[in-house]
């Protein structure tokens, strides 16, 4: 018999909610309020001041994705990620069809602080690296 497993991916940063409300708009993802207050303004009142802002978490609201959950960390982002997300838009796509869709989405992430590395594209394939607004290297696909 195997066990039901789900996966969370979490996120050292220094600003918990700002990185998780970023996630939220590149993924259509959900901040629910932690587990027993009715919002975030209520469970951040019942934290002691040290703990305050410590973490955030967003969810699929179709239950289907994995949990993302964002913890404060003191120090910053010092080296390239050893994992990263692939956010896959052009799944089937080929060719100028599959570029086309990749760059409309990243138009649509640079206003919200994404910030665009570079485009590569073979005349077939095509990925664009990305950096969240803490600098966590992602990339559309």
């Amino acid at each position: 018999m195997s066990a039901l497993r789900q996966v969370q991916v979490t996120f050292d940063c220094a600003e918990p909610e700002r990185l998780a409300r970023f996630w939220c708009e590149v993924l259509g993802y959900v901040v629910p309020p932690p587990n027993g207050f009715a919002t975030w303004d209520d469970f951040t009142r019942a934290q002691p001041p040290e703990q305050r802002d410590a973490w955030c978490a967003c969810a699929d609201p179709s239950g289907v994705g994995p949990r993302l959950f964002f913890q404060r960390v003191p120090e910053g982002k010092a080296v390239k990620n050893r994992v990263h997300l692939d956010v896959r838009v052009g799944t089937g796509l080929v060719g100028e069809e599959r570029l086309a869709a990749l760059d409309a989405e990243r138009a649509r992430l640079v206003p919200l602080g994404a910030v665009h590395v570079q485009t590569l594209y073979d005349g077939d394939d095509a990925c664009i690296p990305m950096l969240d607004i803490e600098g966590n290297e992602f990339c559309i696909d």
